[in-house]
């Protein structure tokens, strides 16, 4: 068989076999909405009981983990420092706000944003019944400065 039969032997085999062998397509991504009245809230500290705040995790991208959360909080209470694996997103939805980044504290009201890179030690103070909606880009975690916070964050406020 002569150079060209053969070429012309693998161009003609080659196309199926090379679509045959291709990887199978990743599913479509697919449209997603929850209302707020049937999100799932979980306590995130149960044995604190009616005080705990609540976390309903509204999505996670099965491929980066990348999730979107809402935080709601019944009362008043500090989050002590802490940092998460992935970047952080907030955006203030009911309430007032205070976070402490790099030192710096700021208020933010409904409608407020702000951006918070991977494994930046933060804290804050949120209002009675502030509500928040979250984002990471890749799991959802929470690494604790100074261990788990307990029942004596309630009611916490910011006075200075």
């Amino acid at each position: 068989m002569t150079l060209a039969a053969l070429s012309l032997a693998a161009l003609s085999f080659g196309e199926p076999l090379a679509r045959s062998q291709a990887p199978a397509a990743a599913p479509a991504p697919q449209y997603f909405s929850v209302k707020f009245e049937d999100v799932k809230w979980e306590k995130m500290f149960p044995e604190w009981g009616a005080d705990s705040p609540e976390i309903a995790i509204l999505r996670v991208d099965p491929k980066t983990q990348a999730t979107q959360l809402l935080i709601r909080n019944p009362k008043a209470m500090h989050v002590p420092r802490h940092w998460h694996t992935a970047n952080e997103t907030h955006t203030v939805l009911r309430g007032t706000f205070v976070f402490e980044c790099d030192g710096k504290k700021e208020v933010l009201g409904p409608g407020s944003f702000n951006y918070i890179p991977s494994k930046m030690i933060h804290q804050a103070w949120l209002p009675d019944d502030g509500l928040a909606f979250i984002t990471v880009d890749a799991a959802w975690d929470v690494n604790w400065v100074e261990g788990p916070p307990g029942p004596d964050v309630i009611g916490r406020i910011l006075t200075e």
